[in-house]
């Protein structure tokens, strides 16, 4: 049975009272919005005398009550905007009702109402609306957590309490959050901003965006552990994708020169602030095209992005001034790792490379390969480091199955991340299109798994006969929006530009959790 606060109580009375006096606290019909908030800030010129007929919908968000006149707040996707409120001006009859009973009594701050009125400004020089009509649109059950302040009487200054600003809290309840905190909402917008601007900018060069399958048969295109599922009718075991990768290149091989997708791709892995199980990418694959030639795309693409979002290039993130400005600097991922702690993997072999590991400290354990030894080397001692956007190229063969074998350089493939404070925002390949050497890649995955390692690749029959079609020489890229949307935001969190983030459930062991299927 649901325990009800003493304020959820006097809510919930009050709502029967509404009702009783005939009015509906949830009506049907459509409320005209004229103007917004912000709207009327910015635009209202007393000399113009203009806004003097105006309707405003939103949130009740203070009131002060005076007698015959009151002043309150309303809040609306734009922002807050004062009601000035005259009893004789919204009840002009001899009936006060919705003055004296449902505004002074019935309504509480969170409430939504309609208004109806004209534009002024007050003694105090505060553009206001002065209401003649006013209208219940939504009683709200559960009080907001309403920010608090007061003066301090030794300094003067006004100190906020009580605020809506515990982590957990805010992540659980972002619906609650975007109403207290409305400031959050300027991440949110400016992520909208960020796709779109990458969007434009793909749909300029003429690339087609395109959907492929959530549910797979088989998962691929990345090195991960995934969500499993079944489906009931054709009794089979499905997975969530991890990547988009392979769908995308079988439409180059059905004869697209460039498609692009934005995905929400899903890992069952560890979560922190910068991970989380369900996440957003957009893959680009373009054919005839190498890996040299999407660094120069990407630069110029994030370039662009953050002058779309900030008007410069240069963008403040914690206590760095990262610049994305054209060109960025470039290493080979074996001169990064010697730059940054003297070792050279070179021609190492397995051994070599955990003594050298042992020797800087990066803790390894006996599943991991010579890819993922080194993977761990440059993720422990040199991406931390790179706080300028960089590209880290030329990986060896054993970290990257799908990428196609250096042109000159025996032992790698054609790659490269980008990393930019100290964290991976992208990942490309020149495409592996010779379908035997993918064969041999995809089976080597599969001796790892044997040895453990449970985010190695499955071998998948359906991609490799694709391949032997033919597959044009080809581009690939993945970008990933949430890390990027934290560095062009500001952002600590990867929680903090995701609206509704992965949660532990609130309910405790000792409680009756729900049931799987319920």
């Amino acid at each position: 049975m649901q325990h009800l606060s003493e304020q959820e109580i006097i809510r919930r009375n009050k709502l029967t009272e509404l009702q009783q006096l005939g009015i509906e606290p949830y009506p049907s019909e459509l409320f005209d919005v004229s103007f917004y908030a912000q709207e009327i800030l910015d635009n209202y010129h007393v000399e113009l005398n203009n806004f003097q007929e105006v309707s405003l919908a939103g949130r009740l968000m203070s009131m002060r009550v005076k007698g015959k006149a009151s002043f309150a707040e309303l809040q609306d996707a734009s922002g807050r905007i004062q009601l000035y409120i005259n009893r004789d001006e919204i009840c002009p009859g001899e009936d006060k009702e919705l003055y004296n009973t449902v505004f002074k009594k019935l309504l509480d701050l969170g409430d939504f109402i309609g208004v109806t009125g004209r534009v002024f400004k007050t003694m105090v020089g505060e553009t206001s609306v002065h209401v003649t009509g006013l209208t219940v649109l939504c009683k709200a059950l559960r009080p907001l957590p309403v920010v608090k302040e007061r003066t301090d009487e030794a300094t003067g200054e006004k100190i906020t309490y009580d605020a809506f600003t515990d982590p957990e809290q805010r992540y659980r309840q972002r619906y609650v959050d975007l109403v207290v905190n409305p400031h959050v909402r300027e991440a949110f917008i400016k992520r909208t901003q960020l796709v779109q601007a990458m969007r434009n900018y793909l749909n300029d060069k003429g690339y087609l965006e395109v959907e492929t399958p959530i549910l797979q048969p088989l998962y691929g295109g990345a090195a991960a552990r995934p969500f499993k599922t079944h489906h009931n009718t054709l009794d089979m075991t499905l997975y969530l994708r991890i990547a988009n990768e392979l769908y995308l290149k079988r439409l180059i091989v059905g004869g697209f020169d460039g498609v692009y997708e934005f995905s929400k791709d899903f890992r069952n892995e560890g979560m922190s602030r910068f991970h989380n199980p369900e996440f957003t990418q957009m893959e680009l694959y373009v054919a005839y095209k190498d890996y040299y030639w999407m660094m120069d795309l990407v630069e110029e693409m994030v370039e662009r992005v953050a002058m779309a979002l900030h008007g410069k290039t240069e963008v403040q993130v914690g206590n760095n001034l990262i610049n994305f400005q054209r060109p960025w600097k470039r290493y080979t991922m074996a001169e990064s790792i010697e730059h940054f702690t003297g070792f050279n993997i070179e021609g190492k072999s397995e051994e070599e490379l955990r003594a050298a590991a042992k020797d800087l400290k990066v803790g390894l354990d006996p599943s991991m390969g010579k890819a993922k030894i080194i993977d761990e080397i440059f993720g422990e001692h040199v991406e931390p480091k790179l706080i300028q956007p960089t590209f880290i190229t030329d990986y060896p063969v054993e970290m990257s199955p799908l990428a196609k074998k250096h042109r000159s350089k025996p032992g790698l493939v054609e790659r490269f991340e980008a990393i930019c404070n100290g964290k991976e925002i992208c990942n490309a390949f020149s495409e592996l299109n010779d379908p035997i050497d993918q064969r041999a890649r995809f089976e080597e995955q599969l001796e790892l798994g044997k040895r453990g390692d449970t985010e190695a690749m499955v071998l998948d029959e359906d991609f490799l006969r694709a391949l032997e079609y033919g597959m044009p020489p080809t581009a690939g890229l993945g970008i990933g929006i949430d890390r990027l949307s934290m560095i062009m935001t500001n952002s600590n969190s990867i929680q903090d530009v995701l609206f509704f983030p992965q949660m532990k459930p609130e309910y405790t062991k000792s409680e009756n959790a729900p049931h799987p299927e319920q």
